[in-house]
């Protein structure tokens, strides 16, 4: 049985199709999904899937590119969706430098520090997202001795911030871009990280695993990233499986 550590069912990609796609990954051996907010809204619709789907719990958050819209009011309704019973984490939250033209870097921080304390406060754990901003979150983290806990979701740092993360209690999650044949680095990271310290997660609808790349994703993909660390680590299958499965059942206390 397998967990998805990071997706987003309420894209509108799914719309149609959403029964099929919770089918699908059932079938696929997923246990569960954690669908991740990236605003007020698509928090709100991460709460409202959960509760629709006993397979299904919650994320709530706002993503780093959404910072600009951080307000007291918007804030107060993410601690509220925070406490519904099957919200196992705050997220995604974290930083993004990669457009020019995103949130300013300082309304990124701001937002960032808001959700920790939230998730210290009520003891969740995070869903990191992080892009071209490796140095600067990981100075965050380290004043923060790395309290709370969580995740580094689909992680693109190197090796050298996958062992600092670590150090700091936080898990690496791995998505689709590590079964990509061009992503060597990344692979040399899945190979040397422990296999205590990772979790695996699709980020449907996006970054499909190889061979589909470029399609639309979906939780039951989930079993390809399980076989490529599987492959990458030259450990049997079930072993991987049942492993990452417990490192997140340890994280989100399902």
């Amino acid at each position: 049985m397998l967990i998805d550590a990071h997706c987003h069912l309420d894209d509108a990609q799914f719309a149609n199709e959403l029964d099929e796609v919770i089918r699908r990954a059932a079938d696929a051996g997923v246990s569960a999904i954690i669908t991740a907010g990236v605003d007020v809204e698509s928090s709100r619709a991460a709460v409202k899937l959960a509760e629709k789907y006993e397979i299904v719990f919650a994320a709530v958050g706002i993503q780093p590119e959404h910072a600009a819209a951080f307000s007291a009011t918007a804030f107060s309704e993410i601690r509220a969706l925070a406490r519904e019973p099957k919200v196992v984490a705050i997220g995604e939250i974290g930083l993004d430098f990669h457009y020019a033209d995103g949130a300013p870097r300082a309304a990124q921080e701001r937002n960032f520090a808001a959700h920790l304390d939230l998730a210290a406060e009520l003891g969740k754990p995070v869903v990191i997202h992080d892009r071209d901003a490796h140095r600067e979150l990981m100075e965050i983290l380290a004043r923060r001795n790395g309290a709370p806990r969580g995740i580094l979701h689909c992680f693109s740092g190197d090796l050298a911030m996958a062992h600092a993360a670590i150090e700091l209690g936080y898990l690496i999650s791995f998505a689709g871009p590590v079964t990509f044949q061009n992503a060597r680095a990344l692979q040399e990271i899945a190979r040397q990280a422990p296999l205590e310290k990772i979790v695996i997660e699709t980020d449907a609808p996006y970054l499909a695993p190889h061979p589909l790349r470029g399609k639309r994703n979906e939780p039951a993909n989930v079993a390809r990233i399980a076989a490529k660390i599987a492959e990458l680590k030259n450990l049997p299958l079930a072993v991987v499986q049942q492993t990452v499965r417990s490192n997140s059942i340890a994280c989100f206390g399902f």
